[in-house]
């Protein structure tokens, strides 16, 4: 057995260096790993097992590969079997991958399944609340956004059809420097950041190409069925988290397919990211403008260094995507400042979609929990999606930390999930909205609700 795990590392540097990493990670220089460390060292753990149950030799005494699809992920030959995460977390667009991070950097085992085989690459999205960027800045990764362009907006304002200026209200940090600040980055560019301090991370295991079909739980773990590119799989964790979007798979199992309390708006509205110069050209110098027409309405905002501006507008109900394609130029040139031509800019985004605001019936049962879209849609002007994701994942982090640790029980989980019939009662910002209806004091001060979005879930930590 020992001279199979020694041919096994010989001819494997790469897993001996990340076993390496792992043990620098968990255990440090100054002593040796115990028992205690067990449950934390995932690959040497997962190596052992592999050693002792599938290993095989000839009589030539040379390693029998034992294969599978995960092989060429961990950097061994035979496949070195993770541990069961703690956490497993469905979907790895950007709420999967800052909870992944936030946990992973927390020494937390979790692994993360994606459907698709690569990370979205589509702008979408672009700015971040406040709230939001507290939860970036606790991941450690504001830096690298800086370095992939982020940047803070000056503020908003409404104009006219014809650009004249009505209105404008600068963003949190554009003028104090002691407020959290709005940032904005395109999502793409976020996804690149968070998966580059994901892969330095021992503790973290992202798998793609790997769908969700069925799920199940009982006291002590859940589970999910999964198609791989090999067949179907079963993956364990002690909690598994939905944040696969607003048709999520884990969602639509738990409730029902047709399940997702709310309404959805009968307005069609067409987001895109745009490469044009006409806004600067003709004074439009607040970063984000919002267009008052009855037509023609629509929300211009800058989104990168580079000359890209997300665009989006209202259009007819009930057309075809192909048709909205169509109608796009004939739009631009009614409502863009300049009229420009489709050689005047380049669309690299088109995005058709209706507003919803839906709320999952829970947001946990048992050991599933759903985060951002998966559990919730809102109108996503002003980042108010993207940054009510984040803020679910910030929240959620800090209740399955204190779990781990053993610095809260089960119940933290409860919070997470508050029953949105006693929200008035218990939610901070919205008694300030009610407040705000009849004291202008409170009215005066309400910019600073925002802060409320966000829920301190220590406070329940064991004291």
């Amino acid at each position: 057995m020992l001279n199979n795990w020694l041919l096994a590392m010989a001819q494997n540097a790469e897993a001996v260096r990340k076993a390496q990493e792992e043990l620098d990670y968990v255990v440090g220089s100054d002593r040796l790993p115990t028992w205690e460390d067990e449950n934390n060292l995932l690959r040497l753990g997962g190596y052992f097992r592999w050693n002792l149950g599938i290993l095989a030799t000839n009589d030539t005494n040379i390693i029998h590969p034992v294969q599978s699809e995960s092989c060429s992920h961990h950097g061994i030959r035979p496949f070195v079997p993770m541990s069961i995460p703690f956490v497993l977390i469905v979907g790895a667009g950007p709420s999967g991958l800052l909870l992944a991070l936030l946990l992973g950097k927390r020494g937390i085992p979790v692994r993360l399944l994606e459907a698709a085989d690569s990370l979205d690459d589509r702008p979408r999205a672009a700015h971040y609340s406040p709230p939001a960027v507290y939860e970036l800045r606790r991941a450690g990764i504001i830096e690298d956004m800086e370095a992939e362009g982020s940047f803070l907006p000056n503020g908003a304002c409404w104009r006219k059809l014809n650009g004249e200026f009505l209105a404008a209200v600068s963003s949190p940090g554009a003028k104090d420097a002691n407020q959290t600040p709005l940032t904005c980055l395109p999502l793409n560019k976020l996804n690149v950041v968070l998966q580059r301090q994901i892969d330095q991370l021992p503790h973290v295991e992202i798998l793609h190409s790997h769908k969700v079909t069925a799920l199940s739980q009982d006291d002590t773990k859940a589970w999910v069925t999964v198609e791989t590119p090999n067949g179907l799989q079963t993956l364990e964790a002690q909690y598994i988290v939905g944040c696969d979007g607003a048709n999520s798979k884990i969602r639509r199992s738990l409730f029902g397919a047709r399940e997702f309390p709310g309404f959805t708006w009968d307005k069609q509205i067409v987001a895109t990211n745009v490469y044009i110069l006409s806004f600067e050209k003709y004074g439009f110098d607040w970063d984000s403008n919002f267009i008052i027409h009855p037509e023609h309405w629509y929300m211009a905002a800058r989104i990168s260094n580079d000359g890209l501006w997300r665009v989006s507008y209202g259009e007819v109900a009930g057309l075809s995507f192909d048709e909205l394609k169509a109608r796009q130029p004939a739009k631009f040139k009614a409502f863009l400042p300049g009229s420009p031509d489709p050689g005047d800019y380049r669309v690299a985004n088109f995005s058709p979609y209706k507003v919803h605001q839906r709320l999952a019936k829970k947001m946990r049962v048992g050991r599933f929990l759903l985060a951002a879209d998966a559990a919730h849609l809102c109108n996503p002007f002003g980042g108010l999606g993207l940054s009510g994701g984040i803020v679910d994942v910030g929240g959620l982090y800090d209740c399955l930390a204190g779990i781990y640790t053993g610095q809260a029980d089960d119940s933290i989980l409860d919070i997470y999930c508050k029953d949105p019939e006693t929200a008035l009662e218990e939610s901070e910002f919205l008694k300030t909205c009610k407040k705000a209806e009849t004291d202008d004091a409170v009215a005066a001060s309400q910019r600073k609700g925002l802060e409320a979005l966000q829920y301190d879930f220590t406070r329940h930590y064991r004291k």
